[in-house]
Protein backbone atom coordinates (compact mmCIF):
# COMPACT_ATOMS: atom_id res chain seq x y z
CA UNK A 1 0.00 0.00 0.00
CA UNK A 2 1.95 3.48 -0.83
CA UNK A 3 1.60 6.80 1.50
CA UNK A 4 -1.16 8.62 0.01
CA UNK A 5 -3.88 4.99 0.06
CA UNK A 6 -2.53 4.91 3.79
CA UNK A 7 -3.32 8.15 4.58
CA UNK A 8 -6.97 7.89 2.85
CA UNK A 9 -7.17 4.68 4.93
CA UNK A 10 -6.73 5.76 8.21
CA UNK A 11 -8.87 9.05 7.24
CA UNK A 12 -11.73 6.52 6.66
CA UNK A 13 -11.18 4.46 9.49
CA UNK A 14 -10.97 7.54 12.13
CA UNK A 15 -14.19 9.14 10.52
CA UNK A 16 -15.97 5.66 10.72
CA UNK A 17 -14.95 5.26 14.21
CA UNK A 18 -16.39 8.51 14.85
CA UNK A 19 -19.01 8.51 12.91
CA UNK A 20 -20.59 5.29 15.02
CA UNK A 21 -19.70 6.87 18.06
CA UNK A 22 -21.46 10.13 16.88
CA UNK A 23 -24.44 8.40 15.82
CA UNK A 24 -24.95 6.61 19.61
CA UNK A 25 -23.94 9.34 21.13
CA UNK A 26 -27.53 11.04 19.94
CA UNK A 27 -29.52 8.16 19.46
CA UNK A 28 -28.99 7.20 23.14
CA UNK A 29 -27.82 10.48 25.01
CA UNK A 30 -29.11 13.19 22.78
CA UNK A 31 -32.55 12.50 23.28
CA UNK A 32 -33.03 12.60 27.29
CA UNK A 33 -30.95 15.80 27.31
CA UNK A 34 -33.42 17.55 24.60
CA UNK A 35 -36.38 16.00 26.69
CA UNK A 36 -35.26 17.35 29.85
CA UNK A 37 -34.72 20.90 28.44
CA UNK A 38 -38.46 20.50 26.63
CA UNK A 39 -36.69 21.53 23.44
CA UNK A 40 -38.38 19.82 19.86
CA UNK A 41 -36.56 16.50 20.32
CA UNK A 42 -38.09 15.24 16.57
CA UNK A 43 -36.15 18.48 14.66
CA UNK A 44 -33.14 18.47 16.73
CA UNK A 45 -32.36 14.88 16.41
CA UNK A 46 -33.45 15.41 12.60
CA UNK A 47 -30.71 17.53 12.17
CA UNK A 48 -28.44 15.58 13.88
CA UNK A 49 -29.04 12.80 12.39
CA UNK A 50 -28.40 14.07 8.97
CA UNK A 51 -25.11 14.86 10.14
CA UNK A 52 -24.63 11.26 10.63
CA UNK A 53 -26.02 10.37 7.32
CA UNK A 54 -23.86 12.58 5.43
CA UNK A 55 -20.76 11.68 7.69
CA UNK A 56 -21.07 7.88 7.18
CA UNK A 57 -21.89 8.00 3.45
CA UNK A 58 -18.62 10.20 2.98
CA UNK A 59 -16.39 7.96 5.38
CA UNK A 60 -17.35 5.23 2.83
CA UNK A 61 -16.40 7.53 -0.42
CA UNK A 62 -12.90 7.97 1.40
CA UNK A 63 -12.57 4.43 2.11
CA UNK A 64 -12.82 4.01 -2.10
CA UNK A 65 -10.78 6.70 -2.47
CA UNK A 66 -8.32 5.06 -0.72
CA UNK A 67 -8.79 1.35 -2.85
CA UNK A 68 -8.65 3.09 -5.76
CA UNK A 69 -5.16 5.52 -4.71
CA UNK A 70 -3.59 1.40 -4.53
CA UNK A 71 -3.25 1.62 -8.41
CA UNK A 72 -3.38 5.30 -9.18
CA UNK A 73 -0.92 6.91 -6.24
CA UNK A 74 0.12 9.51 -8.67
CA UNK A 75 -3.64 10.60 -9.50
CA UNK A 76 -3.85 14.34 -8.22
CA UNK A 77 -7.91 14.41 -8.60
CA UNK A 78 -8.08 10.98 -6.27
CA UNK A 79 -6.28 12.46 -3.44
CA UNK A 80 -8.06 16.16 -3.46
CA UNK A 81 -11.47 14.23 -3.70
CA UNK A 82 -10.29 12.41 -0.12
CA UNK A 83 -9.39 15.59 1.12
CA UNK A 84 -12.70 17.21 0.44
CA UNK A 85 -14.79 14.56 1.33
CA UNK A 86 -12.71 14.97 4.77
CA UNK A 87 -13.82 19.20 5.08
CA UNK A 88 -17.21 18.25 4.07
CA UNK A 89 -17.62 15.76 6.82
CA UNK A 90 -16.00 18.33 9.45
CA UNK A 91 -17.75 21.50 7.82
CA UNK A 92 -20.98 19.76 7.01
CA UNK A 93 -21.47 17.42 9.49
CA UNK A 94 -19.59 18.91 12.47
CA UNK A 95 -22.17 22.13 11.76
CA UNK A 96 -25.10 20.08 12.10
CA UNK A 97 -23.93 18.51 15.28
CA UNK A 98 -23.29 22.10 16.87
CA UNK A 99 -26.77 23.30 15.60
CA UNK A 100 -28.61 20.38 17.01
CA UNK A 101 -27.16 20.61 20.10
CA UNK A 102 -26.65 24.54 20.37
CA UNK A 103 -28.84 24.68 23.89
CA UNK A 104 -26.75 22.09 25.42
CA UNK A 105 -23.65 24.01 24.33
CA UNK A 106 -22.00 26.34 27.26
CA UNK A 107 -21.30 28.69 23.69
CA UNK A 108 -22.78 30.21 21.06
CA UNK A 109 -22.62 28.32 17.59
CA UNK A 110 -24.47 30.96 15.95
CA UNK A 111 -21.63 31.40 13.32
CA UNK A 112 -21.83 27.33 12.24
CA UNK A 113 -24.79 27.95 10.37
CA UNK A 114 -22.81 29.68 6.97
CA UNK A 115 -20.51 26.81 7.65
CA UNK A 116 -22.99 24.09 6.76
CA UNK A 117 -23.59 24.42 3.13
CA UNK A 118 -19.44 25.37 2.50
CA UNK A 119 -19.18 21.23 4.15
CA UNK A 120 -21.55 20.90 1.25
CA UNK A 121 -19.73 22.50 -1.20
CA UNK A 122 -16.72 20.59 -0.15
CA UNK A 123 -18.81 17.24 -0.80
CA UNK A 124 -20.10 18.40 -4.15
CA UNK A 125 -16.64 19.42 -5.24
CA UNK A 126 -15.16 15.74 -3.99
CA UNK A 127 -17.59 14.33 -6.28
CA UNK A 128 -17.07 16.03 -9.58
CA UNK A 129 -13.26 15.67 -8.39
CA UNK A 130 -13.70 11.45 -7.95
CA UNK A 131 -15.14 11.96 -11.44
CA UNK A 132 -12.47 13.61 -13.19
CA UNK A 133 -10.17 11.30 -11.91
CA UNK A 134 -11.84 8.83 -14.15
CA UNK A 135 -10.49 10.61 -17.38
CA UNK A 136 -7.00 9.45 -18.63
CA UNK A 137 -4.39 12.27 -18.94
Amino acid sequence: MNAQSEKMLRLAAIFGMTAVAIGAFGAHGLKSAFEARQLDTRYLLGIYEKGVQYHFYHTLAIGFVALLLQNRPENKWLLRAGWLFSAGILMFSGSLYLLACRDLLPFPVAWVGPVTPLGGLCFIAGWLFLLLSSFKR
